[in-house]
Parts: structure tokens; C-alpha cells; sequence
């Protein structure tokens, strides 16, 4: 694949989580997006806190006064490693408080773009058996989380490769975020967590360029609230156009 080819997969993959915004307004759509809107503001409000709060801390503890100029420096650094960290936990926290109701948005979704998948009405046992498919997917992604998240920590303290941490750990969060929301549309077709992680990387440059644009959305101010149902929506969407059956990628 040339080098324009990956670029435009990237592109592609950016402008599917762009799509969201405009699928989320869709009438049909808005009545799912309520709930799982209501939980993104209110854990990454208390997300942003925490960095805030928690960064502000470290660095007036640990930081001797003589070295107060190094704030300016370390800052930046820690805030985006931080962000990654917390902001991907509080998604999958967001996720997992929010399973049942993502997993209906993304149906809704799918039913917009293909009027193919049957509705399912709402019920309490539904709800459960969604949370527990739910607890055991994020369970795995966790794991996965941790085992691939400590190398990257380490860099950050080994001088002169700590110049390119900031950069891969941000890829890292993006990479996480493609998993974490398309596992709602593949979800809903019964598709565990490894069939996700490996479906997606046959399809990296776009996984990371949807990722990429999610993992700045989170990061924008006001923007971040609707950054669930609108990466939700947005992951859908690559599902029946890349990832399904019927898609013509496949």
C-alpha cells in the first residue's frame, strides 16, 4: 500500500467518527442518545477534575521549588499521559455504566444505515444480559490495557526515548478508543472481544484514524460530553461500511 493510500485510509477512518455528529441528529437516533450523553458528562467532568486536581498535587509535592521553571515543561508531558490514562479508564467506566443503552444507540444506528437489523424492545433481562457480555468484554480490553500500557509508561523515564512516549502513548489511546467503541456495533452481532481486536488489525490505519479523531474530541472542551454517543454512532458506521459481512471491503 503506498503512502498516499495509508494516509487516505487514516482520513477515512478520522471522518467516520466526524459522521457521528451528524447521525446522533438524526430523529430516529436522538431518543438513544440521551441517556448515554447524560453519563459522558457526568464521569468526564469528574474525569477532567481528577487530572486537574490530581496533577496540580503531584507536581507542588514532588516538584523542589528550585526546580519550579520545570512546571512549564512537565505540564504538558503529564497532562497528556494523564489524559490518556484517565480519560481512556473513565470511557471504559462510561461504557460499562452505560452497555445496554450504547448497545441500543449502535442498533439504532445500524437499523438508520441498513433498515436490516430487527428492533428489539427494552426489557430488564436484555439490560442484564447486555451488562454481563459487557463486564466480560472490558474485563479482557483491561488486560490488554495493562500489558500494553506498562512498556509505555517505562519510557516516559528513559532519557532520550522520553521525547517520542508522549506521542506513542497517544497513539495508544487511540488505538484503545477504535477497540473500545466498535466493540459496540460488533457487539451487538455476538462478536467477542478477540474476533475485534483482530478484525481491526487487519484494518489498523483505519482503526487509528477514527481512534485519532476520538481521542481528540475527548480532549476538546464541551466537544468531549458528546464524545460517546457521537464515537458511538461513528463506529457503526465504519461496522457496515468496512467491517460486516455485506460491506463491500470484506
Amino acid at each position: 500500500m503506498s503512502s498516499a493510500d495509508q494516509t487516505n485510509r487514516l482520513r477515512v477512518g478520522a471522518g467516520y467518527a466526524w459522521r457521528g455528529f451528524k447521525l446522533i441528529r438524526e430523529p430516529r437516533i436522538r431518543v438513544f442518545v440521551i441517556i448515554p450523553l447524560l453519563i459522558n458528562i457526568v464521569l468526564f467532568s469528574l474525569g477532567i477534575y481528577c487530572v486537574a486536581a490530581g496533577l496540580d498535587y503531584v507536581l507542588q509535592t514532588f516538584l523542589p521549588s528550585w526546580l519550579d521553571w520545570l512546571r512549564f515543561i512537565l505540564w504538558p508531558i503529564f497532562a497528556l499521559a494523564s489524559l490518556v490514562i484517565v480519560f481512556y479508564a473513565f470511557t471504559i467506566l462510561a461504557n460499562l455504566v452505560a452497555s445496554p443503552f450504547n448497545g441500543m444507540l449502535a442498533a439504532a444506528v445500524e437499523r438508520q444505515l441498513t433498515g436490516q437489523l430487527d428492533e428489539r424492545p427494552f426489557s430488564w433481562r436484555v439490560v442484564s444480559q447486555e451488562l454481563l457480555r459487557t463486564i466480560g468484554s472490558e474485563l479482557r480490553k483491561i488486560v490488554y490495557f495493562v500489558l500494553w500500557a506498562v512498556p509505555c509508561l517505562i519510557l516516559f523515564v528513559i532519557p532520550g526515548i522520553n521525547v517520542i512516549a508522549a506521542p506513542l502513548w497517544f497513539l495508544f489511546g487511540a488505538w484503545m478508543l477504535a477497540i473500545e467503541y466498535i466493540d459496540c456495533p460488533l457487539g451487538n452481532h455476538d462478536q467477542p472481544f478477540p474476533v475485534v481486536k483482530d478484525l481491526l488489525r487487519t484494518r489498523r490505519r483505519l482503526a487509528l484514524g477514527f481512534g485519532s479523531c476520538v481521542m481528540t474530541l475527548t480532549m476538546i472542551p464541551v466537544l468531549n460530553f458528546v464524545a460517546m454517543p457521537v464515537a458511538i454512532a461513528g463506529a457503526t458506521a465504519l461496522y457496515v461500511d468496512e467491517l460486516s459481512e455485506s460491506s463491500p471491503t470484506r
